[in-house]
């Protein structure tokens, strides 16, 4: 099976670094044309520089900042006065961790707009163009802790739970439209985000940083972290012709964690 993604337009959130960039980096080598998002220019154009243009892809980007969203609307709608999408890849930076006990409503109106609401908004303005051609596909980057609410997170547990519930309802409105939605629940990844997390656990706990990492670790049945390139993966083919016939799908990708079957 070879996937090829060629004419074909995708969108990446959180794309300078991580999983965002791992996704970029793996459409544009199955020869989609990129369109990267993040708040770094500096750091959107080393990845510009990275992305694979074997199939005469035009790569380009989006200077922006999730956690502002009035102005990120504005760039949005700009951007799609002139551009239209076939590959929606939902992904931002999350919230701050924290427990229950020490979030305020402020913070949960802000974790609320930067991973629900920046979606929901991204994925109505590319709507239009997939509907109209009866194809699209619509992923998004979401966590493990959709099904195993973790307490120093609370703030990502209950907005990616929203995200995914609302996914659940726009995949069996626009289906008949040849457009897939489905949502990755991602365990834990070697990104700078899960090395932060763990930075953060360590000086809590008073414990070195590696112990930390060990532990994480051995909770996996893997006893590994997992490669971010394997993300790029399963993206391409959930944007690939192969998966027409998925949707509505929430997929874990944790090496086995989750102790749940549904």
């Amino acid at each position: 099976m070879q996937i090829s993604l060629k004419e074909n337009k995708a969108l990446v959130g959180g794309s300078s670094s991580g999983l965002g960039k791992a996704i970029a980096l793996q459409l544009a080598q199955c020869g989609a044309e990129v369109t990267l998002m993040s708040r770094s220019a500096e750091k959107l154009e080393a990845t510009l520089a990275e992305l694979d243009r074997s199939q005469g892809q035009n790569h380009g980007y989006i200077v922006t900042d999730f956690n502002d969203y009035v102005n990120h609307k504005k760039t949005l709608i700009d951007f799609f006065e002139t551009h239209t999408i076939d590959l929606l890849i939902n992904n931002t930076n999350g919230p701050q961790g924290g427990t229950l006990l020490l979030k305020q409503e402020d913070d949960y109106q802000q974790a609320f707009e930067l991973l629900f609401q920046n979606a929901v908004f991204t994925t109505n303005l590319a709507l239009p163009h997939m509907k109209a051609q009866g194809f699209g596909r619509i992923i998004n980057v979401s966590s493990m802790t959709v099904k195993e609410p973790q307490d120093g997170l609370v703030l990502s547990n209950t907005m990616r739970t929203a995200l995914v519930s609302w996914s659940k309802s726009l995949s069996n409105a626009v289906a008949a439209d040849g457009i897939t939605v489905n949502s990755v629940l991602t365990g834990y990844f070697d990104t700078d985000r899960l090395n932060s997390l763990m930075e953060a656990q360590a000086e809590k706990e008073g414990t070195a940083l590696y112990e930390v990492k060990q532990k994480r670790m051995q909770s996996v049945p893997m006893s590994r972290l997992g490669d971010p390139r394997e993300y790029g993966y399963l993206v391409a083919f959930l944007a690939s012709s192969y998966a027409s016939f998925l949707t509505g799908a929430s997929i874990p990708l944790d090496g086995g964690i989750a102790k749940t079957i549904f």
